[in-house]
């Protein structure tokens, strides 16, 4: 780390133009990853959108502070992105650490409160039909979570979920008894999308948490100096 003002001052200016950078590739890429999941919530990456939004207003904060050095703004600054590392930090290594059993209990949850509509997207974009089925003692028939319609959902193969003349109430439909399905369900896909989505963000966001600690000590070593500017200023005087 550079001792001088000027150094430090203008390592301040380009970590925080690099913070306004990162920031929106935070918000993008976690952003991203909810898209994809579809009919999951990923509260845990909403975490991270909220990291990206408050890195990016402390970083003008940084920029002003720094250009000014102004002892106030520094300091504000300072204490702000140490509890944005904090929670950022927090935030990744949860992204970091979900396993598949707590995927699943999210990924059935968000499958059940969310509308058909939101299921037939996910469907359609996945090319799958239902999030997962069970079989019951008395029968072998695979019993299907309630779910859209698939007689109009295709496989990434161009395959249709429901051979043609049969029933829509008898493809793929979870209440009945003859469940003729030629597409797979859609947990896989969910869960596919789920894990990239989470390590992802997580990586993204442990790796560029470390550099808040830069800027926590570069803030805090050029607050404390002197602007040489002023010294001359005051032997004129």
């Amino acid at each position: 780390m550079c001792g001088g003002f000027t150094c430090s001052k203008n390592s301040l200016l380009a970590l925080n133009i690099l913070y306004v950078v990162v920031s929106f590739i935070m918000i993008g890429v976690a952003a991203a990853a909810k898209v994809a999941s579809f009919i999951t919530s990923l509260s845990l990456v909403s975490g991270i959108i909220a990291c990206g939004v408050f890195l990016l207003l402390i970083s003008i904060v940084g920029l002003i502070g720094a250009s000014k050095h102004h002892q106030v703004m520094l300091f504000f600054y300072m204490i702000v992105l140490f509890i944005i590392f904090i929670i950022q930090f927090s935030v990744a290594c949860a992204c970091l650490a979900i396993n598949e059993k707590q995927q699943d209990v999210v990924a059935r949850q968000g499958w059940s409160s969310s509308g058909k509509q939101i299921q037939h997207d996910a469907q359609t974009f996945f090319g799958c039909c239902g999030y997962d089925y069970h079989y019951n003692d008395t029968s072998e028939t695979p019993i299907y979570l309630e779910h859209a319609t698939c007689t109009d959902i295709t496989d990434k193969n161009n395959k249709p979920c429901c051979d043609e003349g049969v029933l829509e109430e008898n493809c793929c439909n979870y209440n009945s008894t003859e469940n003729e399905c030629n597409c797979g369900t859609c947990s896989i896909p969910i869960h596919n999308a789920m894990q990239r989505g989470f390590n992802l963000v997580g990586g993204i966001g442990l790796f560029f948490s470390f550099t808040e600690i830069i800027g926590f000590l570069i803030a805090k070593n050029y607050r404390h100096q002197i602007d040489p500017r002023a010294n001359i200023q005051s032997l004129l005087q």
